[in-house]
């Protein structure tokens, strides 16, 4: 913890020379990647990420006034003040401060409290901003976490991480909770299988002769700042409601992919025999879906669609599922094959991370030229395995590359992908690192 040591007595001088005062508290919150189980936790099903060792870390100060200082150690960042009791999240503009006003909002409405006390922030974040691996989040888990302290009440880790998933969707974003999940329930050395519904955590013990390395594409991605991502949410919405119709379960009920398949109580390999046999894989136009449903236009727009998905005006449905339902079946092998633990782990794992990349480019369309091209040449230099991981359209890939050839993959990615363009004025220490299962969120207290 050397590095984290450094960095909280420099944290300590600038909050200093902020605020004139010494921070009283510390909170870190780690960033994730997501080995493998993209696009499906807000669909109902299990994910498979673990907290990276980049984090966001908030100096704290309660003050008796009733306003909210924030401050960020990035220059990019500017200051941010407003009143506790006062809190208003633009979801027209995602700026950094609104992640933290929607983890303060999301304890304060849990508790239903009206009279909060103020408090002076200074947040420090080392997750590359917009590159997947859920820098955003964690600065949500912080700033819920960082709230709860303030106010001296207690919650568990498992109630922690699904107000900060609920409360995250007041800036617009339609996530499932994988990621503030792993924020809080993480733990040093082992990957997580998450699951949802109720929410829980367990143990993956990733192959010993193998690491994880992060490479970033440098195209940043903010999901709260574009519609791809919630158009993919309502997609496979879509898709949930008319399976349901076709299997003749209550369709308006339905939600999400994974209740279709738990209300007919078949496999993920049926489900996607199901999908094949009741969707077409031209695009959906909204008229065609409303009549599948027998609803109108209106009572699509306004009891089904989101606000900024309500003039789309084609939808994926038999891409998007096929992608869910295989990607749903892949999460559950990879974890089987880490319990078996076979001689040949790391290339099953890796061909497993090829189909996810190769369906998520293919049929969830999410990635971007700049993903796959970094992706094949992680693949070209000796990585059994590599993905995009977050949201994509951007941001970062996950390779598993054998502990023996980690020295010349580093060295051939890096030349390959980042020294043949400009990419090379990105922080190398940001573009391309391994990274080991690190913890979750923790306040500590100043000595």
């Amino acid at each position: 913890m050397p590095v984290l040591c450094d960095r909280l007595l420099k944290l300590k001088e600038i909050f200093n020379s902020k605020f004139g005062s010494i921070p009283k508290f510390y909170v870190r919150a780690p960033g994730r990647v997501n080995i493998i189980g993209e696009h499906i936790d807000y669909c109902g099903y299990s994910v498979l990420p673990m907290a990276v060792e980049q984090d966001m870390l908030i100096a704290v100060e309660p003050v008796k006034t009733h306003t909210l200082q924030l401050a960020n150690t990035n220059p990019l960042y500017p200051d941010f003040s407003t009143s506790a009791n006062n809190i208003q999240i633009d979801r027209t503009n995602p700026l950094w401060h609104n992640y933290f006003l929607c983890g303060f909002k999301g304890i304060q409405e849990h508790f239903g409290l009206s009279n909060l006390t103020g408090m002076n922030c200074l947040v420090d974040g080392n997750i590359p901003p917009s590159s997947g691996l859920s820098s955003s989040s964690a600065l949500v888990c912080c700033a819920g976490l960082v709230t709860l302290t303030v106010l001296g009440m207690n919650l568990s880790k498992v109630e922690l991480a699904e107000i900060c998933a609920k409360s995250e969707r007041y800036i617009g974003t339609e996530g499932g909770g994988m990621d503030q999940s792993i924020s809080f329930l993480a733990e040093e050395g082992t990957a997580k299988l998450i699951e949802f519904s109720p929410l829980r955590a367990t143990d993956v013990k990733l192959p010993s002769g193998a690491v994880f390395v992060i490479a970033n594409s440098c195209v940043e991605m903010n999901k709260a700042a574009t519609s791809h991502f919630n158009v993919r949410v309502m997609e496979c919405r879509l898709a949930a409601k008319l399976l349901a119709k076709y299997k003749s379960l209550q369709w308006d009920k339905v939600l999400r992919l994974e209740e279709v398949q738990t209300e007919l109580g078949i496999s993920l390999e049926e489900m996607l025999l199901v999908t094949e046999d009741a969707l077409h894989s031209e695009p959906y136009s909204p008229e065609e879906i409303c009549k599948c449903l027998g609803i109108s236009l209106e009572e699509l727009r306004t009891q089904i669609l989101s606000p900024n998905t309500q003039d789309v005006l084609i939808f994926k449905l038999y891409q998007r599922a096929k992608h869910v339902y295989s990607e749903a079946a892949r999460v559950l092998q990879f974890k089987k094959i880490c319990e078996e633990a076979p001689d040949n782990i790391v290339q099953l794992l890796g061909e497993l991370m090829n189909q996810s990349h190769k369906s998520c480019r293919d049929m969830y369309e999410c990635s971007c030229p700049e993903l796959d091209q970094l992706v094949d040449i992680c693949r070209k230099f000796g990585a059994p395995g590599s993905r995009l991981t977050g949201a994509g359209w951007g941001g970062c890939t996950v390779s598993i590359v054998p502990a023996d050839k980690l020295p010349s993959f580093l060295a051939n990615v890096q030349e390959a992908y980042y020294q043949r363009s400009n990419r090379s004025l990105a922080p190398e220490k940001q573009s391309l690192f391994v990274t080991k299962p690190g913890g979750g969120a923790l306040v500590f207290l100043e000595a």
